[in-house]
């Protein structure tokens, strides 16, 4: 299974996206991701969308979500569509969910977690006689579902979803949506042609590409962003060093933010403000700059 070859969208048809989950303020990893997908669709003469991904309320902090549209404004990341926020998507998720269960290609499941953990949380088949008054609701993954896509930044990723992931989740027992099914019907939704976005995320890309198979939707081209680690090494989300960035001075963490990306720093030296660094920055950027690797580390004071 794949993937077909793709035409790179025209300008015209750029359409680029930031998504962020309200969990907390966004700190330098998060910005790196922001201000990555907003040059690239710049640079590319196209458009650039956010997207509140607010569908886990048992994790969203109180807020946050308007908190970082806040940050973005600050640091002058203005959306060129109003923003699309997923916790009102529900009616769309549940359509795109009837065509799965009606195709035969997803199914009700009974199991809990702790009846797979043997095998690493893979969903194969499930448990005889398990019963829920809740049950989940999951794509089916025959053998041998192989889906490879080639990463603008990452080069070729092949991933054999079945072996690796299994049947997954598009509908929790708690009746809250999964990610890798709301992420994939409102791309569609939005038209989004070209996705940035942080490496962390080149996981689910091939649940992704495969959701859109059997949905029958275009899959969009993918450009994974080194994930920004910590001096100490971890995933900045979860590092000590993910401190909120100020909005109060937002020119040193988008300077950062720019030689993280592998640019030149001298381009952004003589910017006096946060309107005139954007500006240098559309007149410099170079994609071929970006690093391609899956992991950087910065300091984010």
């Amino acid at each position: 299974m794949n993937a077909p070859q793709r035409t790179p969208p025209s300008s015209a048809a750029y359409r680029g996206r930031f998504a962020p989950s309200p969990t907390g303020p966004l700190h330098a990893g998060s910005l790196l991701a922001a201000f990555g997908s907003w040059l690239m669709a710049r640079h590319a003469g196209g458009q650039w969308l956010v997207r509140v991904e607010d569908i886990d309320p048992p994790r969203e902090a109180p807020g946050a979500a308007d908190a970082q549209l806040r940050t973005l404004a600050a640091f002058g990341l203005l959306p060129d569509a109003p923003v699309l926020r997923q916790s009102t998507r529900g009616a769309a998720y549940r359509a795109a969910l009837d065509r799965l269960l009606t195709q035969g290609d997803a199914f009700l499941c009974h199991c809990s977690r702790s009846d797979h953990a043997d095998a690493g949380g893979v969903h194969r088949a499930c448990v005889p006689g398990a019963s829920r008054p809740d049950p989940a609701v999951r794509l089916r993954v025959p053998d041998g579902t192989v889906i490879a896509f080639d990463d603008g930044l990452q080069g070729r990723v092949e991933q054999d979803v079945s072996r690796e992931v299994g049947d997954f989740v598009l509908r929790r027992a708690d009746g809250l949506w999964a990610y890798q099914l709301a992420v994939v019907v409102d791309d569609q939704a939005q038209g989004i042609s070209e996705i940035v976005r942080g490496a962390d995320l080149l996981d689910s890309t091939p649940r992704q590409i495969l959701l859109q198979r059997r949905l029958g939707l275009p899959t969009p081209g993918y450009a994974h962003l080194p994930l920004v680690l910590g001096e100490d090494g971890r995933k900045l989300s979860k590092s000590l060093a993910a401190l909120p960035i100020d909005d109060d001075a937002p020119l040193p963490a988008l300077r950062r933010a720019w030689r993280a990306l592998g640019q030149r720093e001298q381009a952004l030296a003589a910017a006096g403000d946060v309107a005139g660094a954007l500006l240098s920055s559309r007149r410099h950027f170079d994609p071929a700059r970006i690093p391609r690797t899956r992991e950087i580390r910065i300091d984010p004071a």
